[in-house]
């Protein structure tokens, strides 16, 4: 950190706020990396790939996860420096939250499309996020170096699909860094300075949040109106909590303390705020003696949409993974926990989640960063159940579905979906869409690609849906969706039942239609995981008490007859009664022993 320095008050017509968007791998963190260079921040030493993706997971999977930000000086050729505010955004539909609160604190948007690979799913969902924030979007085309590349196609497609402007689009190499410059002069000359006055009372929107070990809670902020300053008492409108300012600050990439933020500006600064929770994201900031008449819009709260139950391969782990749970959720406020207790798995926790991607990331971190050996139980969605007495349940859970005669219906959530996927592998994709009894709401062509729009229950897209769709399209189809909201349907809780003892963890809600294939494919699994014993095991899947689907595994035979050479036969049988009679007794009060991997297999298992 570099001492405090006086400020240079910044006019704000020299100011651009933007952020980057695209669909994943189309080059933002690379553009990011590029833009960083040229403007002087990182000195060469310094500068690795991906500079603003901080997490190691994040430069492992080559994915970005939290939008960073980071302060720009770019000088003109009009002879002006201008400051930029740079925000980069995921790409996954996972994160979309995260793109979202970035969008508010801008005035443009920078859309990177890869040249060669044309406009995808996400890319849509990124730029309508942006159309509908008012937000200016200037276009560049990535990866013209590619010998696949064909910009003019591309350009065609922005504006067939999108509806903007492309015919003055920027051609880029990011990895190269050829022409990475008249995207610096675009945003200067293309995309509109912020709004605000200074002499108004403090107003700021709360960005984002974190927790850093040494400094507390690190809250990013774009002011709107008035100043923020070091030792200001401020305010949180939504919690009327009061802290007085300790540092303030930017990013470049590194943390830089200034004397005060002006309107238009975004920077950080702490206050000795304990926890990421009472800083809600979308906050207004103002001044606790003068404060602004109105809070600002602020952002709807991130939803969980699939839950699952997380617990220790070991129960002597139970208190390390209640301490890295909370450590976790200190800087993911989206990521949401209570405790849960199951008889096969023993203690542990049931996590939402923002989707599949969501939860093997929290998963991963919580067995890297703090050395935890996880089960985690099939993923599930919230379903809403309305008993016959009018009461309305939210259930997370299977197994704590109440008994059939009490509910009056239930209720499951839908998406609405957007695939592109190549001509050749439409019919594919179309059967796979049905098959998860989706409704096609609309199919139309891009080039040589098929836009669709499908509805579908969320229950069938988080098992296993974005891996089917990507092995039947090799690769090429790219996949976005939106919660539409809740419907009807005709839902059951199927149990398994290994020796006609109910295993709730493995215990899931499907769809009647579903419940035979499921249940008979889940049985056929069990049966090769789980070992011999010395008497036979049966194990069923049911719904209520009527058994669906059943597989037996048989008892392992001792060889009693081992000690008897010859003689006569009726001693040979008399020691075969006797070990029948012992294995019917074991039977009756014989413990199955369910081996761990066969949990994690059985809940992995694919019904294809």
């Amino acid at each position: 950190m570099t001492d405090i320095k006086t400020d240079i008050k910044t006019d704000i017509s020299l100011i651009r706020n933007f952020s980057i968007i695209a669909h994943i791998d189309h080059g933002k963190s690379t553009l990011s990396d590029r833009l960083i260079q040229l403007c002087g921040n990182v000195s060469d030493r310094e500068m690795k790939e991906q500079i603003l993706d901080s997490m190691e997971i994040e430069r492992e999977r080559g994915i970005t996860i939290k939008a960073q930000t980071v302060r720009l000086d770019y000088r003109h050729t009009d002879g002006n420096t201008y400051e930029l505010n740079l925000m980069d955004t995921p790409g996954h539909v996972d994160f979309a939250y995260e793109v979202s609160r970035s969008l508010a604190a801008c005035e443009g948007a920078v859309l990177v499309v890869d040249a060669s690979q044309g406009v995808e799913a996400q890319t849509l969902a990124n730029v309508y996020q942006a159309v509908d924030n008012g937000l200016e979007i200037l276009p560049v085309l990535n990866k013209v170096d590619l010998p696949s590349a064909d910009p003019d196609r591309v350009k065609q497609q922005i504006e067939d699909v999108i509806g903007i402007d492309a015919s003055d689009a920027i051609p880029v190499s990011a990895k190269t860094g050829e022409n990475v410059a008249a995207v610096l002069a675009g945003i200067v000359e293309r995309l509109p300075p912020p709004k605000g006055e200074r002499d108004k009372p403090l107003k700021a929107l709360l960005i984002d949040s974190w927790y850093d070990a040494y400094l507390g809670v690190i809250v990013l902020v774009r002011i709107i109106d008035g100043a923020l300053r070091k030792g200001q008492k401020v305010k949180l409108m939504s919690s009327g909590a009061t802290y007085q300012i300790e540092r303030v600050g930017i990013f470049r990439p590194k943390q830089e303390m200034v004397n005060e933020l002006g309107p238009g500006e975004v920077g950080f600064f702490t206050a000795a705020i304990k926890q990421v929770a009472d800083t809600r994201v979308g906050d207004t900031v103002t001044d606790e003696r003068n404060p602004t008449a109105e809070a600002l819009a602020g952002f709807k709260p991130a939803q969980p949409v699939v839950f699952c139950g997380l617990f220790p391969a070991d129960a002597a782990q139970f208190e390390d993974l209640r301490e890295a749970v909370a450590r976790l959720r200190l800087n993911d406020a989206s990521f949401s926990y209570e405790t849960e207790s199951s008889a096969a798995l023993g203690f542990g926790f049931r996590c939402g989640f923002l989707g599949l991607l969501h939860l093997e990331i929290i998963t991963e971190r919580l067995e890297r960063e703090f050395n935890l050996d996880l089960i985690t139980t099939a993923p599930s969605v919230i379903y809403h159940i309305y008993l016959s007495n009018g009461d309305k349940l939210e259930l997370h859970n299977p197994a704590d579905m109440p008994e059939p005669d009490r509910i009056d219906r239930i209720e499951e959530p839908w998406i609405e979906a957007t695939i592109l996927v190549p001509d050749e592998h439409l019919g594919g994709v179309l059967k796979l869409c049905q098959d998860r009894r989706g409704r096609q709401k609309n199919l139309t062509y891009v080039g040589s690609r098929a836009m669709l729009i499908y509805e579908l229950p969320l229950n069938e897209v988080v098992f296993d849906f974005y891996d089917r769709l990507k092995s039947i399209s090799r690769g090429y189809a790219s996949f976005d969706y939106h919660i539409k909201g809740y419907e009807p349907g005709d839902l059951v809780k199927m149990s398994i039942l290994v020796n006609s003892e109910p295993v709730d963890a493995l215990s899931m809600i499907v769809h009647r239609t579903r419940a035979e294939s499921r249940g008979r494919a889940m049985c056929e699994k069990l049966k090769e995981l789980i070992p011999q014993h010395l008497f036979q095991i049966p194990i069923q899947a049911a719904l209520g008490g009527r058994i669906i689907a059943r597989e037996t595994i048989r008892a392992l035979r001792k060889d009693v007859l081992a000690k008897c050479y010859g003689g006569d036969v009726t001693r040979k049988r008399k020691l075969l009664e006797k070990q029948k009679k012992g294995k019917k007794r074991m039977r009756q009060f014989g413990q199955v022993e369910i081996p761990q991997e066969a949990f994690i297999a059985a809940l992995k298992m694919d019904e294809n």
